[in-house]
């Protein structure tokens, strides 16, 4: 499923691949989640959009072909391919093992094809190992809503009380990953959206409200997972002194103005910027030892446009995956 032009639905198309490279491996899909930054991209958000391009970078799939230099992963196991697609590794951020920051850097579905697809090219170096044995689609949202969801999660501090803004793929991860920390997580969902807010109880978030609301105590810090940039100062106002807002998008709405006094008090404001490997691989551990529980919902390759537009309207509980036939 391409994206032919800027702004335009995806269509089937049929795509002959060329032989791996000697670093890389051709994957059978199994499996692709669906993520907010593939709307970014569909709607013309994120710079230097080239078309046409096959979205997704929450690859589930089993190694068919390998090039000549790779030895991490043999013919027949499964793998995943994240955001991160490719780096330099030889400038200033990668020598300092922020690979993340590599300007030269290269994406999986927005400067590579990615996993809207039945087959895909990817380089080894940047696929990481996944367990055999639950189902594709369940693996697939930790591939990026949960590693950067992570990532977002460790710069956010050892605090114990953690606002999470926008409860979908990430933050639903998340929730259970601090629960098993002993951390209070208090989630803010759009307004008027019970059953989002009932979710993230059942997930053992001790408060849900609407993003407007104020939380009943104090937080150490607070997530952004909404792409809104009003929450900014929103989330600085229900965070104590000395506590952090971290901005986990890649994409976000302008931050309106806000009085300094929300800022005072040493609160910070941070962003997430991808990921490294070593954030993929220390995840995955992670993720594995706490048996984190995806929930999905599942559509055909086929109905990728109809998955896109349930996420867009807010309709997706947990993560939205494509399931390749045969996978």
């Amino acid at each position: 499923m391409r994206l032919l032009a800027p702004r335009a639905p995806l269509s089937a198309s049929q795509v002959t691949l060329a032989p791996p490279g000697p670093a890389e491996v051709l994957i059978r899909v199994e499996a692709c989640g669906v993520c907010r930054t593939d709307l970014h991209l569909l709607e013309g958000e994120l710079p230097d959009t080239h078309c046409p391009i096959t979205p997704g970078h929450e690859i589930v799939g089993v190694v068919r072909e390998r090039g000549a230099e790779v030895t991490r992963f043999a013919v027949g196991q499964r793998v995943g391919v994240p955001w991160l697609a490719w780096t330099c590794g030889a400038c200033r951020y990668c020598r300092a093992g922020l690979e993340n920051l590599c300007p030269q850097a290269r994406f999986t579905g927005y400067t590579r094809d990615g996993g809207y697809a039945e087959e895909v090219l990817a380089d080894a170096r940047y696929c990481l190992a996944l367990p055999a044995g639950p189902p594709a689609a369940s693996l697939a949202p930790l591939l990026c809503a949960g590693l950067i969801g992570y990532r977002a999660y460790r710069k956010a501090g050892d605090g114990v009380n953690l606002g999470l803004y926008g409860f979908g793929a990430a933050a639903h991860l998340l929730t259970q990953v601090a629960c098993a920390d002993g951390r209070r997580v208090f989630a803010f969902t759009r307004e008027g959206d019970r059953s989002g807010q009932a979710f993230a109880r059942e997930l053992g978030a001790v408060w849900a409200g609407a993003s407007s609301e104020p939380p009943p105590l104090e937080l150490d810090a607070a997530i952004l997972f909404a792409p809104v940039g009003a929450l900014v100062p929103a989330a600085l106002a229900a965070v104590r002194p000395g506590g952090q807002v971290v901005c986990a998008g890649i994409h976000m709405s302008d931050v309106p103005a806000f009085p300094y006094r929300l800022l005072w008090g040493e609160r910070s404001v941070a962003s997430v910027a991808n990921l490294t490997r070593a954030d993929g691989e220390a995840f995955i551990s992670v993720a594995t030892r706490l048996q984190l529980s995806a929930t999905v919902e599942r559509f055909a390759l086929g109905d990728a446009n109809t998955a896109l537009e349930r996420l867009r309207s807010g309709a997706i509980q947990g993560a939205a995956v494509l399931e390749m036939s045969g996978g």
